[in-house]
């Protein structure tokens, strides 16, 4: 789902977010909150609202019936804990990504629909299969774009305290997309996180971001699969998509390659013997970083500033190499070639966030210790490996906290 993310919050995203923007734990709901929960408080956080409301052009009758018989809802609280793009191995959550249902669905709607995506690559330069592979990881195609009156959801959210003030400012947003007849209470609905339609968008998102894909003179992101596609491009493009630019591609690297290269032009990598695993030729401008998701030893990426866009929709890159790769599926592209280190044990809970525990105390890593590796924690972990004389290649394994374990 499309959540905000550090740099852009808005979308969510991409949730967003993705879902969905990063989907970090700060501010989760603990036990003491949860208990705390009450329908006399809620009433009396609601009713708090309306000044705010009214300051944005809400009406009475609008704000009445926006929260007409809503009450907190306790599933939604369990649901912040889960965020499966930052704990799973990034290979499940890719190869889940092109489960061969959903390449097929994706492929019927790339057939239905020639026309609006060549109408959305030529206006927004945005290229189908990045359009289609977030269609299909946020909804699979429209085809569950969630069933939480959206409002309850971020009330919920708010309330409880978690990111609450993200969550309130999005819920204001949702009452003025009310006000102004965007959407009927009835059919505002999405997921547990507020975000809506089928590609998920925030509230803030839809104000933003949202166009008439169709020219029927309303931005219709729930029924209507040209503005909902269209507005995906639209945000994109806003994010600093570069048209004619890949996201990236799965590279072969050559023997004894030197790991210490990070970012470089196409041209300067392809000299140092890098390949394209698809056989195709290798961009004649441009620059790339190397990413290397399962380490040394698994599948090897050159990402463009791109694929950073696609991570505003949803800071992890799981979500990311999902979105990518489906999209570059669907339109028939190779399954990923190189091999996962899938015999290879996996940190544990606490072996995550003593990694990155450990990290901070040597000065290589800022934030929360969260265990949820994303690219500050790879950052950190690569610093951490030059240091020592090790791969770097950001992977963050047991290796490296025996490592870790042992430095001083």
């Amino acid at each position: 789902m499309h959540l905000p993310l550090p740099s852009v919050r808005r979308f969510c995203g991409a949730l967003l977010l993705g879902l969905s923007v990063t989907m970090g734990v700060e501010g989760l709901v603990r036990p003491a909150q949860a208990q705390a929960v009450s329908e006399a408080g809620f009433q009396r956080f609601v009713q708090g609202l309306w000044p705010a409301a009214k300051a944005r052009g809400v009406s009475r009758a609008t704000f009445e019936e926006a929260f007409r018989g809503v009450a907190p809802d306790p599933k939604i609280i369990a649901l912040t804990r889960k965020q499966s793009e930052f704990v799973r191995p990034i290979w499940d959550y890719v190869n889940g990504a092109v489960s061969a249902q959903r390449l097929q669905r994706g492929r019927d709607m790339a057939a239905e629909w020639p026309k609006t995506l060549a109408a959305i690559e030529k206006t927004y330069g945005v290229p189908r299969s990045v359009v289609l592979g977030v269609w299909g990881m946020e909804t699979n195609f429209g085809s569950f774009t969630g069933s939480i009156y959206v409002v309850r959801a971020l009330a919920t959210l708010a309330y409880t305290g978690y990111r609450a003030d993200f969550f309130k400012e999005e819920l204001l947003i949702a009452l003025q997309i009310l006000e102004e007849e965007h959407i009927s209470r009835d059919k505002m609905l999405g997921s547990w996180a507020g975000a809506m339609g089928q590609t998920q968008f925030m509230p803030s998102s839809f104000m933003k971001y949202a166009v008439d894909g169709n020219r029927d003179g309303v931005r219709d992101i729930w029924s209507s699969v040209p503005d909902a596609m269209a507005s995906t491009a639209n945000y994109l493009r806003q994010q600093g998509w570069e048209p004619g630019l890949p996201w990236g591609f799965e590279i072969k690297l050559p023997p004894r390659f030197d790991f210490r290269y990070l970012t470089l032009t196409f041209p300067q990598w392809q000299t140092l013997g890098l390949s394209r695993s698809d056989g195709k030729a290798m961009p004649r401008s441009g620059e790339a970083t190397l990413f290397l998701p399962g380490g040394a030893g698994g599948p090897a990426f050159l990402v463009t500033k791109n694929y950073d866009v696609i991570k505003s929709y949803n800071s992890s890159d799981a979500y990311a190499m999902g979105v990518a790769h489906l999209g570059d599926r669907i339109m028939g592209g190779l399954p990923i070639q190189g091999s996962w280190p899938k015999d290879q044990p996996m940190l544990d809970k606490d072996e995550r966030h003593e990694l990155q525990q450990r990290l901070a105390r040597l000065g290589f890593y800022e934030g929360e210790a969260d265990g949820k590796f994303g690219s500050k924690t790879r950052e950190a972990v690569r610093n951490f490996q030059l240091r020592r004389g090790l791969i770097p290649d950001g992977y963050a394994d047991s290796v490296v906290l025996r490592e870790l374990r042992a430095a001083r």
